[in-house]
């Protein structure tokens, strides 16, 4: 490969992007972290930069499409007040603990304060190699970086707690996976880059100090008041989140320990998918062999990830409370009741109907008759709006063999007068389908970028999308139905 003639780090110095750096997490003790300077790309480009997202995290949306952004964005401009680090951390890998993971592609730049007064990471994302790479490269494919765009965006727009897509720029390199692909770099804001993951790597090395540090700058970005508030705070929000997850037929994929955030948000959309046919276990990574993941696991696994988190502070807890074993597993068992809970409120709005322990079995009649007719969840539940609204039932019997049994289900769903209002409110039209998710990535690969902007543009609005935007609301035809997704590592 040609020498670049791109800025060094240092003389890039001079410039003057307005990003309002600051960096906390840099300045803990270096065993939180590795000083680490994105690699150099030869040929950076702009694919996408989210100004509305600039504006939000007081950047200003005209730098952030700028000439200089590119640079800063690709990694070839180190910003002024930027630090940029990779984070350490552990994670339990498909249940297997790794002590020593960390940021392989990743790096932070440093943190802003947006319009709304919170804290907000920026990262760059497949920016080369770190001293957490383990032998990788470091870097991205385009596909996961348009797929992640794509996807945490539109979760945005759903309502759903989730990292947000700052830019994706695609860098004049080639990265070699089983095949050749071309290559990018993800920008990626979050409340914080804290995981379960980040705990157990100190707790595993018996290293109480920085624990304690860590609990200290966790409590102080994301509340919560102690150890155990902080445990009972993530159970809350991990609870929620997956409950909310599962109403729209979300699938993550890789719910490792190392990608489940502390603040509660969605992060790492690498295998991720949205259920077309619907099946409790239901599976599209292409890693998760066992079906560990699956649709109907995820609160398992949610839970099982929060007793990791519980297991890490519970020194911490001693030293608040004393035996810290009775409260942390009491805390840990109330996960079960939290999801249930969230799910029963998720569901109910979305059959319209009153939120009661009692109308659990409606609900769950409902899925098992999906299931067994392979009913496709959005359209099940957008033709069941309709049919809430208007009477008529024939366009949603259309998508069941057995006719009697979705007759005998719905005349006793009706028998609970659905709110059609409510219904409207809680499901989408639009959701990040699978095959088109994968078209907007091929096309990125011939350099047609078209669909994806288009597709980033209607997933703005799910619940009440644009008329010429509706085409994408259909489920796919049988040629383009995608059964597997993939990482990108």
């Amino acid at each position: 490969m040609k020498k670049s003639n791109l800025p060094s780090p240092e003389i890039a110095r001079s410039v003057n992007p307005p990003i309002p750096f600051r960096n906390t997490y840099a300045s803990l003790p270096r065993e939180f972290f590795s000083p680490q300077r994105p690699s150099h790309v030869p040929d950076p480009q702009w694919v996408r930069v989210n100004a509305p997202l600039a504006n939000e995290l007081g950047i200003d949306a005209e730098w952030a499409s700028s000439a200089d952004a590119l640079q800063v964005f690709s990694g070839n401009i180190i910003a002024p007040g930027s630090q940029p680090i990779a984070q350490a951390y552990a994670g339990h890998q498909f249940g297997n603990f790794v002590p020593q993971l960390g940021d392989g592609r990743a790096i932070l730049l440093g943190e802003v304060i947006d319009v709304y007064g919170n804290p907000r990471d920026i990262a760059l994302k497949g920016s080369g190699r770190t001293a957490f790479s383990r032998g990788g490269d470091g870097k991205c494919a385009l596909g996961p970086a348009l797929r992640e765009y794509l996807v945490s965006e539109a979760m945005f727009a759903l309502g759903v707690p989730s990292t947000r897509a700052l830019a994706v720029v695609t860098t004049g390199e080639i990265v070699r996976r089983d095949e050749d692909f071309a290559g990018a770099i993800f920008t990626r804001v979050a409340s914080s880059h804290l995981r379960v993951g980040t705990f157990a790597y100190f707790a595993a090395r018996e290293d109480l100090g920085s624990l304690r540090i860590l609990l200290d700058y966790a409590l102080a970005r994301h509340g919560g008041g102690s150890a155990m508030g902080l445990l009972e705070q993530c159970i809350t929000r991990h609870a929620a989140l997956v409950a909310q997850w599962m109403s729209l037929g979300f699938i993550h994929g890789v719910m490792n320990t190392d990608n489940c955030s502390i603040s509660g948000e969605t992060i790492d959309y690498g295998p991720c998918a949205f259920m077309d046919a619907f099946h409790p276990n239901c599976v599209f990574s292409a890693i998760d062999r066992q079906g560990r993941y699956a649709w109907s696991r995820q609160p398992e696994m949610a839970q099982w990830n929060m007793a990791r988190l519980a297991e890490t502070l519970l020194p911490l807890i001693e030293e608040e409370i004393g035996d810290p074993l009775p409260a942390a597993e009491a805390t840990v068992a109330s996960f079960a009741k939290c999801f249930n809970d969230a799910f029963l409120e998720r569901f109910s709005a979305k059959f319209g109907i009153v939120n009661d322990p009692q109308n659990s079995e409606l609900i769950s009649s409902a899925l098992r008759l999906m299931a067994s007719q392979h009913a496709d969840f959005t359209e099940f539940f957008l033709q069941l709006t309709a049919v809430a609204e208007a009477g008529d039932r024939t366009l949603w019997l259309a998508a069941f063999s057995d006719k009697s049994a979705a007759n005998e289900w719905l005349d006793a769903w009706q028998d609970h007068q659905p709110n059609a209002a409510v219904m409207r409110m809680a499901n989408p039209i639009l959701i990040p389908r699978n095959h088109l998710v994968e078209q907007a990535i091929q096309g990125g690969y011939r350099g047609d970028f078209s669909l994806f902007h288009r597709l980033t543009e209607a997933w703005k609005n799910p619940w009440q999308p644009e008329h010429n935007d509706l085409v994408f609301a259909t489920p796919p035809l049988p040629h383009e139905v995608v059964r597997q997704t993939f990482c990108g590592t």
